[in-house]
């Protein structure tokens, strides 16, 4: 695979990434201090709404597009893009100092309740259990969606907990998981003045 991006600069905590390999080819757009406005189309509908979802409610601006071998299956164009978000992401949030490191959110959708808990750790670490039970939610694999939040950790250099409480409806299970999972992050990388590098090592890198 070959990924290239420009990082953050002049203070700006945003970034591009193209990631291209023989299965996909993506591009990515990212603004962490946005509003949460939102084109996306990775070729599968209900990832698009996913993302959106997050987007929207971790006020990230996202920019995101996905030519993937949907011809196959979902598989390699849903990890792709979690990948390619999680490049974005790190790469826009630059040197990881005077943020607050930390946030959590639960987020409700009707019967359905999700818990999301992030730590921009620099330790790409996922663990997430929305308790699906259908096979697919329009084309989008049940077992993909949680995956995509694991690649995205990987390559955001987070560590990630993402629960999924209480529901019936599996589409309302995953989307209060990505809108939890928005809020989280909205709170982590939100600034904390003075705070410097937060961590008693004195680097997060």
């Amino acid at each position: 695979r070959t990924m290239s991006g420009d990082g953050a600069a002049g203070g700006a905590r945003t970034a591009h990434v193209e990631r291209k390999t023989a299965e996909t080819e993506i591009s990515v757009d990212i603004n962490l201090d946005g509003i949460g406005k939102n084109t996306i189309n990775t070729g599968i509908g209900f990832l698009d709404h996913m993302l959106c979802a997050m987007s929207k409610h971790g006020r990230i601006d996202l920019t995101l597009s996905c030519k993937g071998d949907l011809h196959i299956d979902d598989h390699h164009t849903a990890e792709d893009c979690g990948l390619a978000l999680g490049a974005a992401f790190d790469k826009a949030l630059g040197d990881r100092k005077d943020i607050k490191r930390w946030g959590s959110a639960y987020c409700p959708l009707d019967e359905a309740l999700s818990r999301a808990v992030v730590d921009i750790s620099s330790r790409g670490s996922a663990h997430i259990d929305l308790n699906l039970k259908r096979e697919k939610i329009g084309e989008l694999s049940c077992e993909m969606i949680g995956h995509v939040m694991e690649s995205f950790a990987t390559e955001a250099r987070i560590t990630l907990h993402v629960d999924t409480l209480k529901g019936k409806n599996d589409h309302h299970k995953a989307e209060s998981a990505f809108k939890a999972l928005g809020v989280a992050l909205r709170q982590a990388i939100s600034s904390d003045a003075g705070a410097g590098v937060p961590s008693t090592k004195g680097v997060l890198s």
